[in-house]
Formats: C-alpha cells, sequence, structure tokens
C-alpha cells in the first residue's frame, strides 16, 4: 500500500550534474513532503525515466552532452511534454525566453531561493496534474467515440452542428424517431449530458471521421 500510494504521489526529478546540488534540492524537496530524484544528466535520466510518472523536472540548462534547454525544447514536441523548471547559475535575456517559448514554468539563477524554487515546482507539479487529466479526458472520449456506429456518427456531427431532429432526418433520409433512438444512443455512448457537453467534447475529436 506505501508503494502504491507513492507511486501515485508527484516526484521531482532534478537532473543537474553537480552532485551537491542535486543532493541540497532532494534534501529540500523531502522537507517538504514531496518525493524526489536525481541524475547527472540527460542520459542517465532518459534511461531511467517513466514517462507515466505524475510530477516535475528540475532541469539544469548548462549540462555535459545535450544541454537542459535543448531537452526541454525536444521534451515539449513529444508526445508526453513535461512541466520543467529551469535552474542556471548564468541565465541571459535570451535564453529565460528561449526556455519560457518552449513551455518552461519558470528559469531561476543559481543559487536559488528555496521559496522560489519551491512556489515554481508546486506550479509545475499542478500544470502537470491538469495536463494528465487533459489527456485521460481525451482518451476516454476517443474510446467512446469509436464506440459509436457509423450512423451514430452521422448524427453526432449533425447535432454538434446544431441541427434539430427533423433536419436530420431530412438530410439522412430518415423517420424522425429513428433519428431520435439513434441520437438517444449516441448521446449514452458519449456519456453526454447535454448538447453542450457533447459539442465540448467533440472539440477533443477534429480529425476523427465524420467530424470536420
Amino acid at each position: 500500500m506505501i508503494e502504491e500510494k507513492k507511486n501515485r504521489s508527484p516526484t521531482v526529478i532534478v537532473i543537474d550534474d553537480d552532485e551537491s546540488v542535486r543532493e541540497a534540492l532532494r534534501g529540500l524537496f523531502e522537507s517538504v513532503g514531496l518525493i524526489a530524484e536525481t541524475h547527472g544528466s540527460v542520459k542517465e535520466f532518459v534511461a531511467a525515466d517513466d514517462p507515466e510518472k505524475a510530477g516535475c523536472i528540475v532541469l539544469d540548462i548548462r549540462l555535459p552532452g545535450q544541454s537542459g534547454l535543448e531537452f526541454q525544447e525536444a521534451l515539449a514536441q513529444s508526445d508526453l511534454p513535461r512541466s520543467v523548471v529551469l535552474i542556471s547559475a548564468h541565465v541571459d535575456v535570451a535564453m529565460a525566453v528561449r526556455a519560457m517559448k518552449a513551455g518552461a514554468i519558470d528559469v531561476l539563477t543559481k543559487p536559488v531561493r528555496e521559496q522560489d524554487l519551491l512556489e515554481a515546482v508546486n506550479r509545475a507539479i499542478a500544470n502537470d496534474a491538469v495536463r494528465r487529466l487533459e489527456r485521460t479526458t481525451k482518451a476516454t472520449i476517443q474510446t467512446s467515440y469509436t464506440s459509436l456506429t457509423e450512423r451514430e456518427r452521422q448524427i453526432m456531427a449533425l447535432v454538434i452542428a446544431g441541427k434539430l431532429n427533423k433536419q436530420i432526418a431530412a438530410e439522412l433520409q430518415l423517420a424522425e424517431p429513428t433519428v431520435k433512438l439513434h441520437r438517444g444512443h449516441m448521446m449514452q455512448k458519449m456519456k453526454a449530458t447535454s448538447v453542450a457537453h457533447l459539442v465540448k467534447m467533440a472539440e477533443g475529436l477534429k480529425g476523427c471521421r465524420g467530424l470536420s
């Protein structure tokens, strides 16, 4: 049970080539009840990473091999972006702008004030939680959409376009009671509580066959 709880708790991953910095940050995060793990390089982190692990990354900008900034940009372009707080002893304006454009939660200069770092990490963890919830919700909606019949998908597309049952019936050359039946099944499968709810869910289905 303890291990299961630990796996569900957000983890702060520290990537810094300075061991003293890594251990100091581990101590800071653990002192406020956060789980922390540390790595000395991007390569070391990638070898051990579990992308499904919730939390955030505290990343030194200047690292041997692939720099922290380059790695953050790569993460931002991946299928599973991560929430990143960047730290460095030397941060210029261009570097900070580049990092923020790539989605960094914050860019902090070493020596980092503990409170500033903890606040940035808390924002990063919250950002990660929202993103993961959105991804889970989208996957659920896509699964529901996949369960629809071709006719139910046609009707769904017309419903979210604002068409009334009688208009849908005329367009699909169906009896209105038949449209109502298919529409009811579609709404149940999509777990939609209203047309407005269905429209909102459809926003995450752009590109699916039957929807524009």
